[in-house]
Order: C-alpha cells, then structure tokens, then sequence
C-alpha cells in the first residue's frame, strides 16, 4: 500500500547519501535556475532529492513517512483514486513549489536550492485538508493540524519576504498550497469535507 513513500524515500536516501560523498551529483542535481532557463529542467526535480545534510534529510523523510503513508491510503482507498496519484501530488509539488522562486532568480547565478521541503509540505497540506484537527505534533508539542497550518503558512510568507535564512520559504508556502489545490481537484468533495471538519471544532491530547 505504501509503495510511493516508501520508494520515494529510499531514492532520495541513496541520491542524497550520494551526494554527500560526490560534490558532482549535487552540482548536477541541484536547483540553479540559470542552468534551468538553459533548459536543464529537470532540475526542478532533481533538486528534491538531494539535501544540504543529514538533519535536513531526516527531517523531511520523517515527515514524509507519516503523512505520506496516510495520504496513499486515502487516494487508493477513501477516494478510489489511481494508485499512481500520490505520485502525481509528489512530483508535482517539486516543479510547482519551485516555479516562483525559479522567475524570482532566474537571473541569479548565486542562488541555489534543494531539498524536498516544497513536496513534503505538499503531502503535509493535503493530509491537513483532510483531517484539520487531528493533532500534530510540533518539538513534541501538541498542536490541532490547521492552527499549525496557519501559523506554518504565516511564518514562511514573513520570513520569504524577510530573507536572509538562506531556506527557500517560497517553496514551503507554494508546496502546501499545491497539496491542497491537487487534493480537492483530484476529489472536489474534499472541500466540503474540509468545510464540515472547520464547523465541528474538536482537539484530542
């Protein structure tokens, strides 16, 4: 059943773990958006499976296994939605999340990017859609699901605009706008689902 997360996870293992010991596959793999306007665009996924350390591996590939698991459940079973969707929603997020910072600096030979935050936030979102009050857990405090998705969506709009944290926050906020966009077009019931959720508040420790 979980077969996507899974995969995804021990490719962008093994290319990251890689790219740790091999400088070169980074360079190649890396989001750098002149090389992209030369038409490497393959970039825009490559860069989502290679990352700047073991921290930042871990991190997203924690979050990924939980709420992608979820997620593969309800696309094939709650939804009877294709198997390959959640496919469709992962890979999809890496080239969305990445097109505004892409036409912010595609003139820019001294930025780069990568990591697979844009679609693990993508996956985060759609599960949050879903189940808005579901508690989360945040440096293990427990928070309901949709005040952290405000707070979350708050935080990377301020801090894109502030800059400076070298983190690529626009992917963040357009990763989980993504996941709830490709959500509720896969299954436009879900909106209504959401809205339902919202006028029943409920929080569970």
């Amino acid at each position: 059943m979980f077969e996507y997360t899974i995969g995804i996870i021990l490719v962008t293992g093994i290319v990251s773990l890689a790219g740790f010991r091999n400088q070169q596959i980074i360079n190649q793999c890396i989001f750098y958006p002149p090389a992209i306007k030369r038409g490497q665009y393959y970039r825009f996924i490559t860069s989502g499976f290679i990352h700047a350390n073991i921290p930042h591996l871990a991190f997203n590939m924690i979050t990924l296994y939980f709420f992608g698991r979820a997620m593969e459940v309800y696309y094939m079973g709650d939804m009877g939605l294709p198997h390959y969707t959640f496919l469709v929603l992962y890979l999809g997020a890496l080239v969305f999340s990445s097109l505004p910072t892409y036409l912010k600096h595609r003139n820019d030979s001294n930025y780069r990017s990568l990591g697979a935050s844009g679609a693990v936030c993508a996956v985060l979102f759609a599960f949050i859609l879903l189940k808005p009050w579901v508690t989360i857990y945040v440096f293990v405090i427990p928070v309901p699901a949709i005040i952290y998705a405000v707070l979350f969506l708050v935080y990377s709009v301020y801090m894109s605009r502030k800059g400076g944290d070298y983190i690529n926050h626009d992917a963040h906020f357009y990763g989980a706008l993504f996941g709830i966009i490709f959500t509720i077009c896969v299954h436009p019931s879900n909106l209504g689902n959401f809205i339902e959720e919202l006028s029943h508040p409920h929080f569970n420790m």
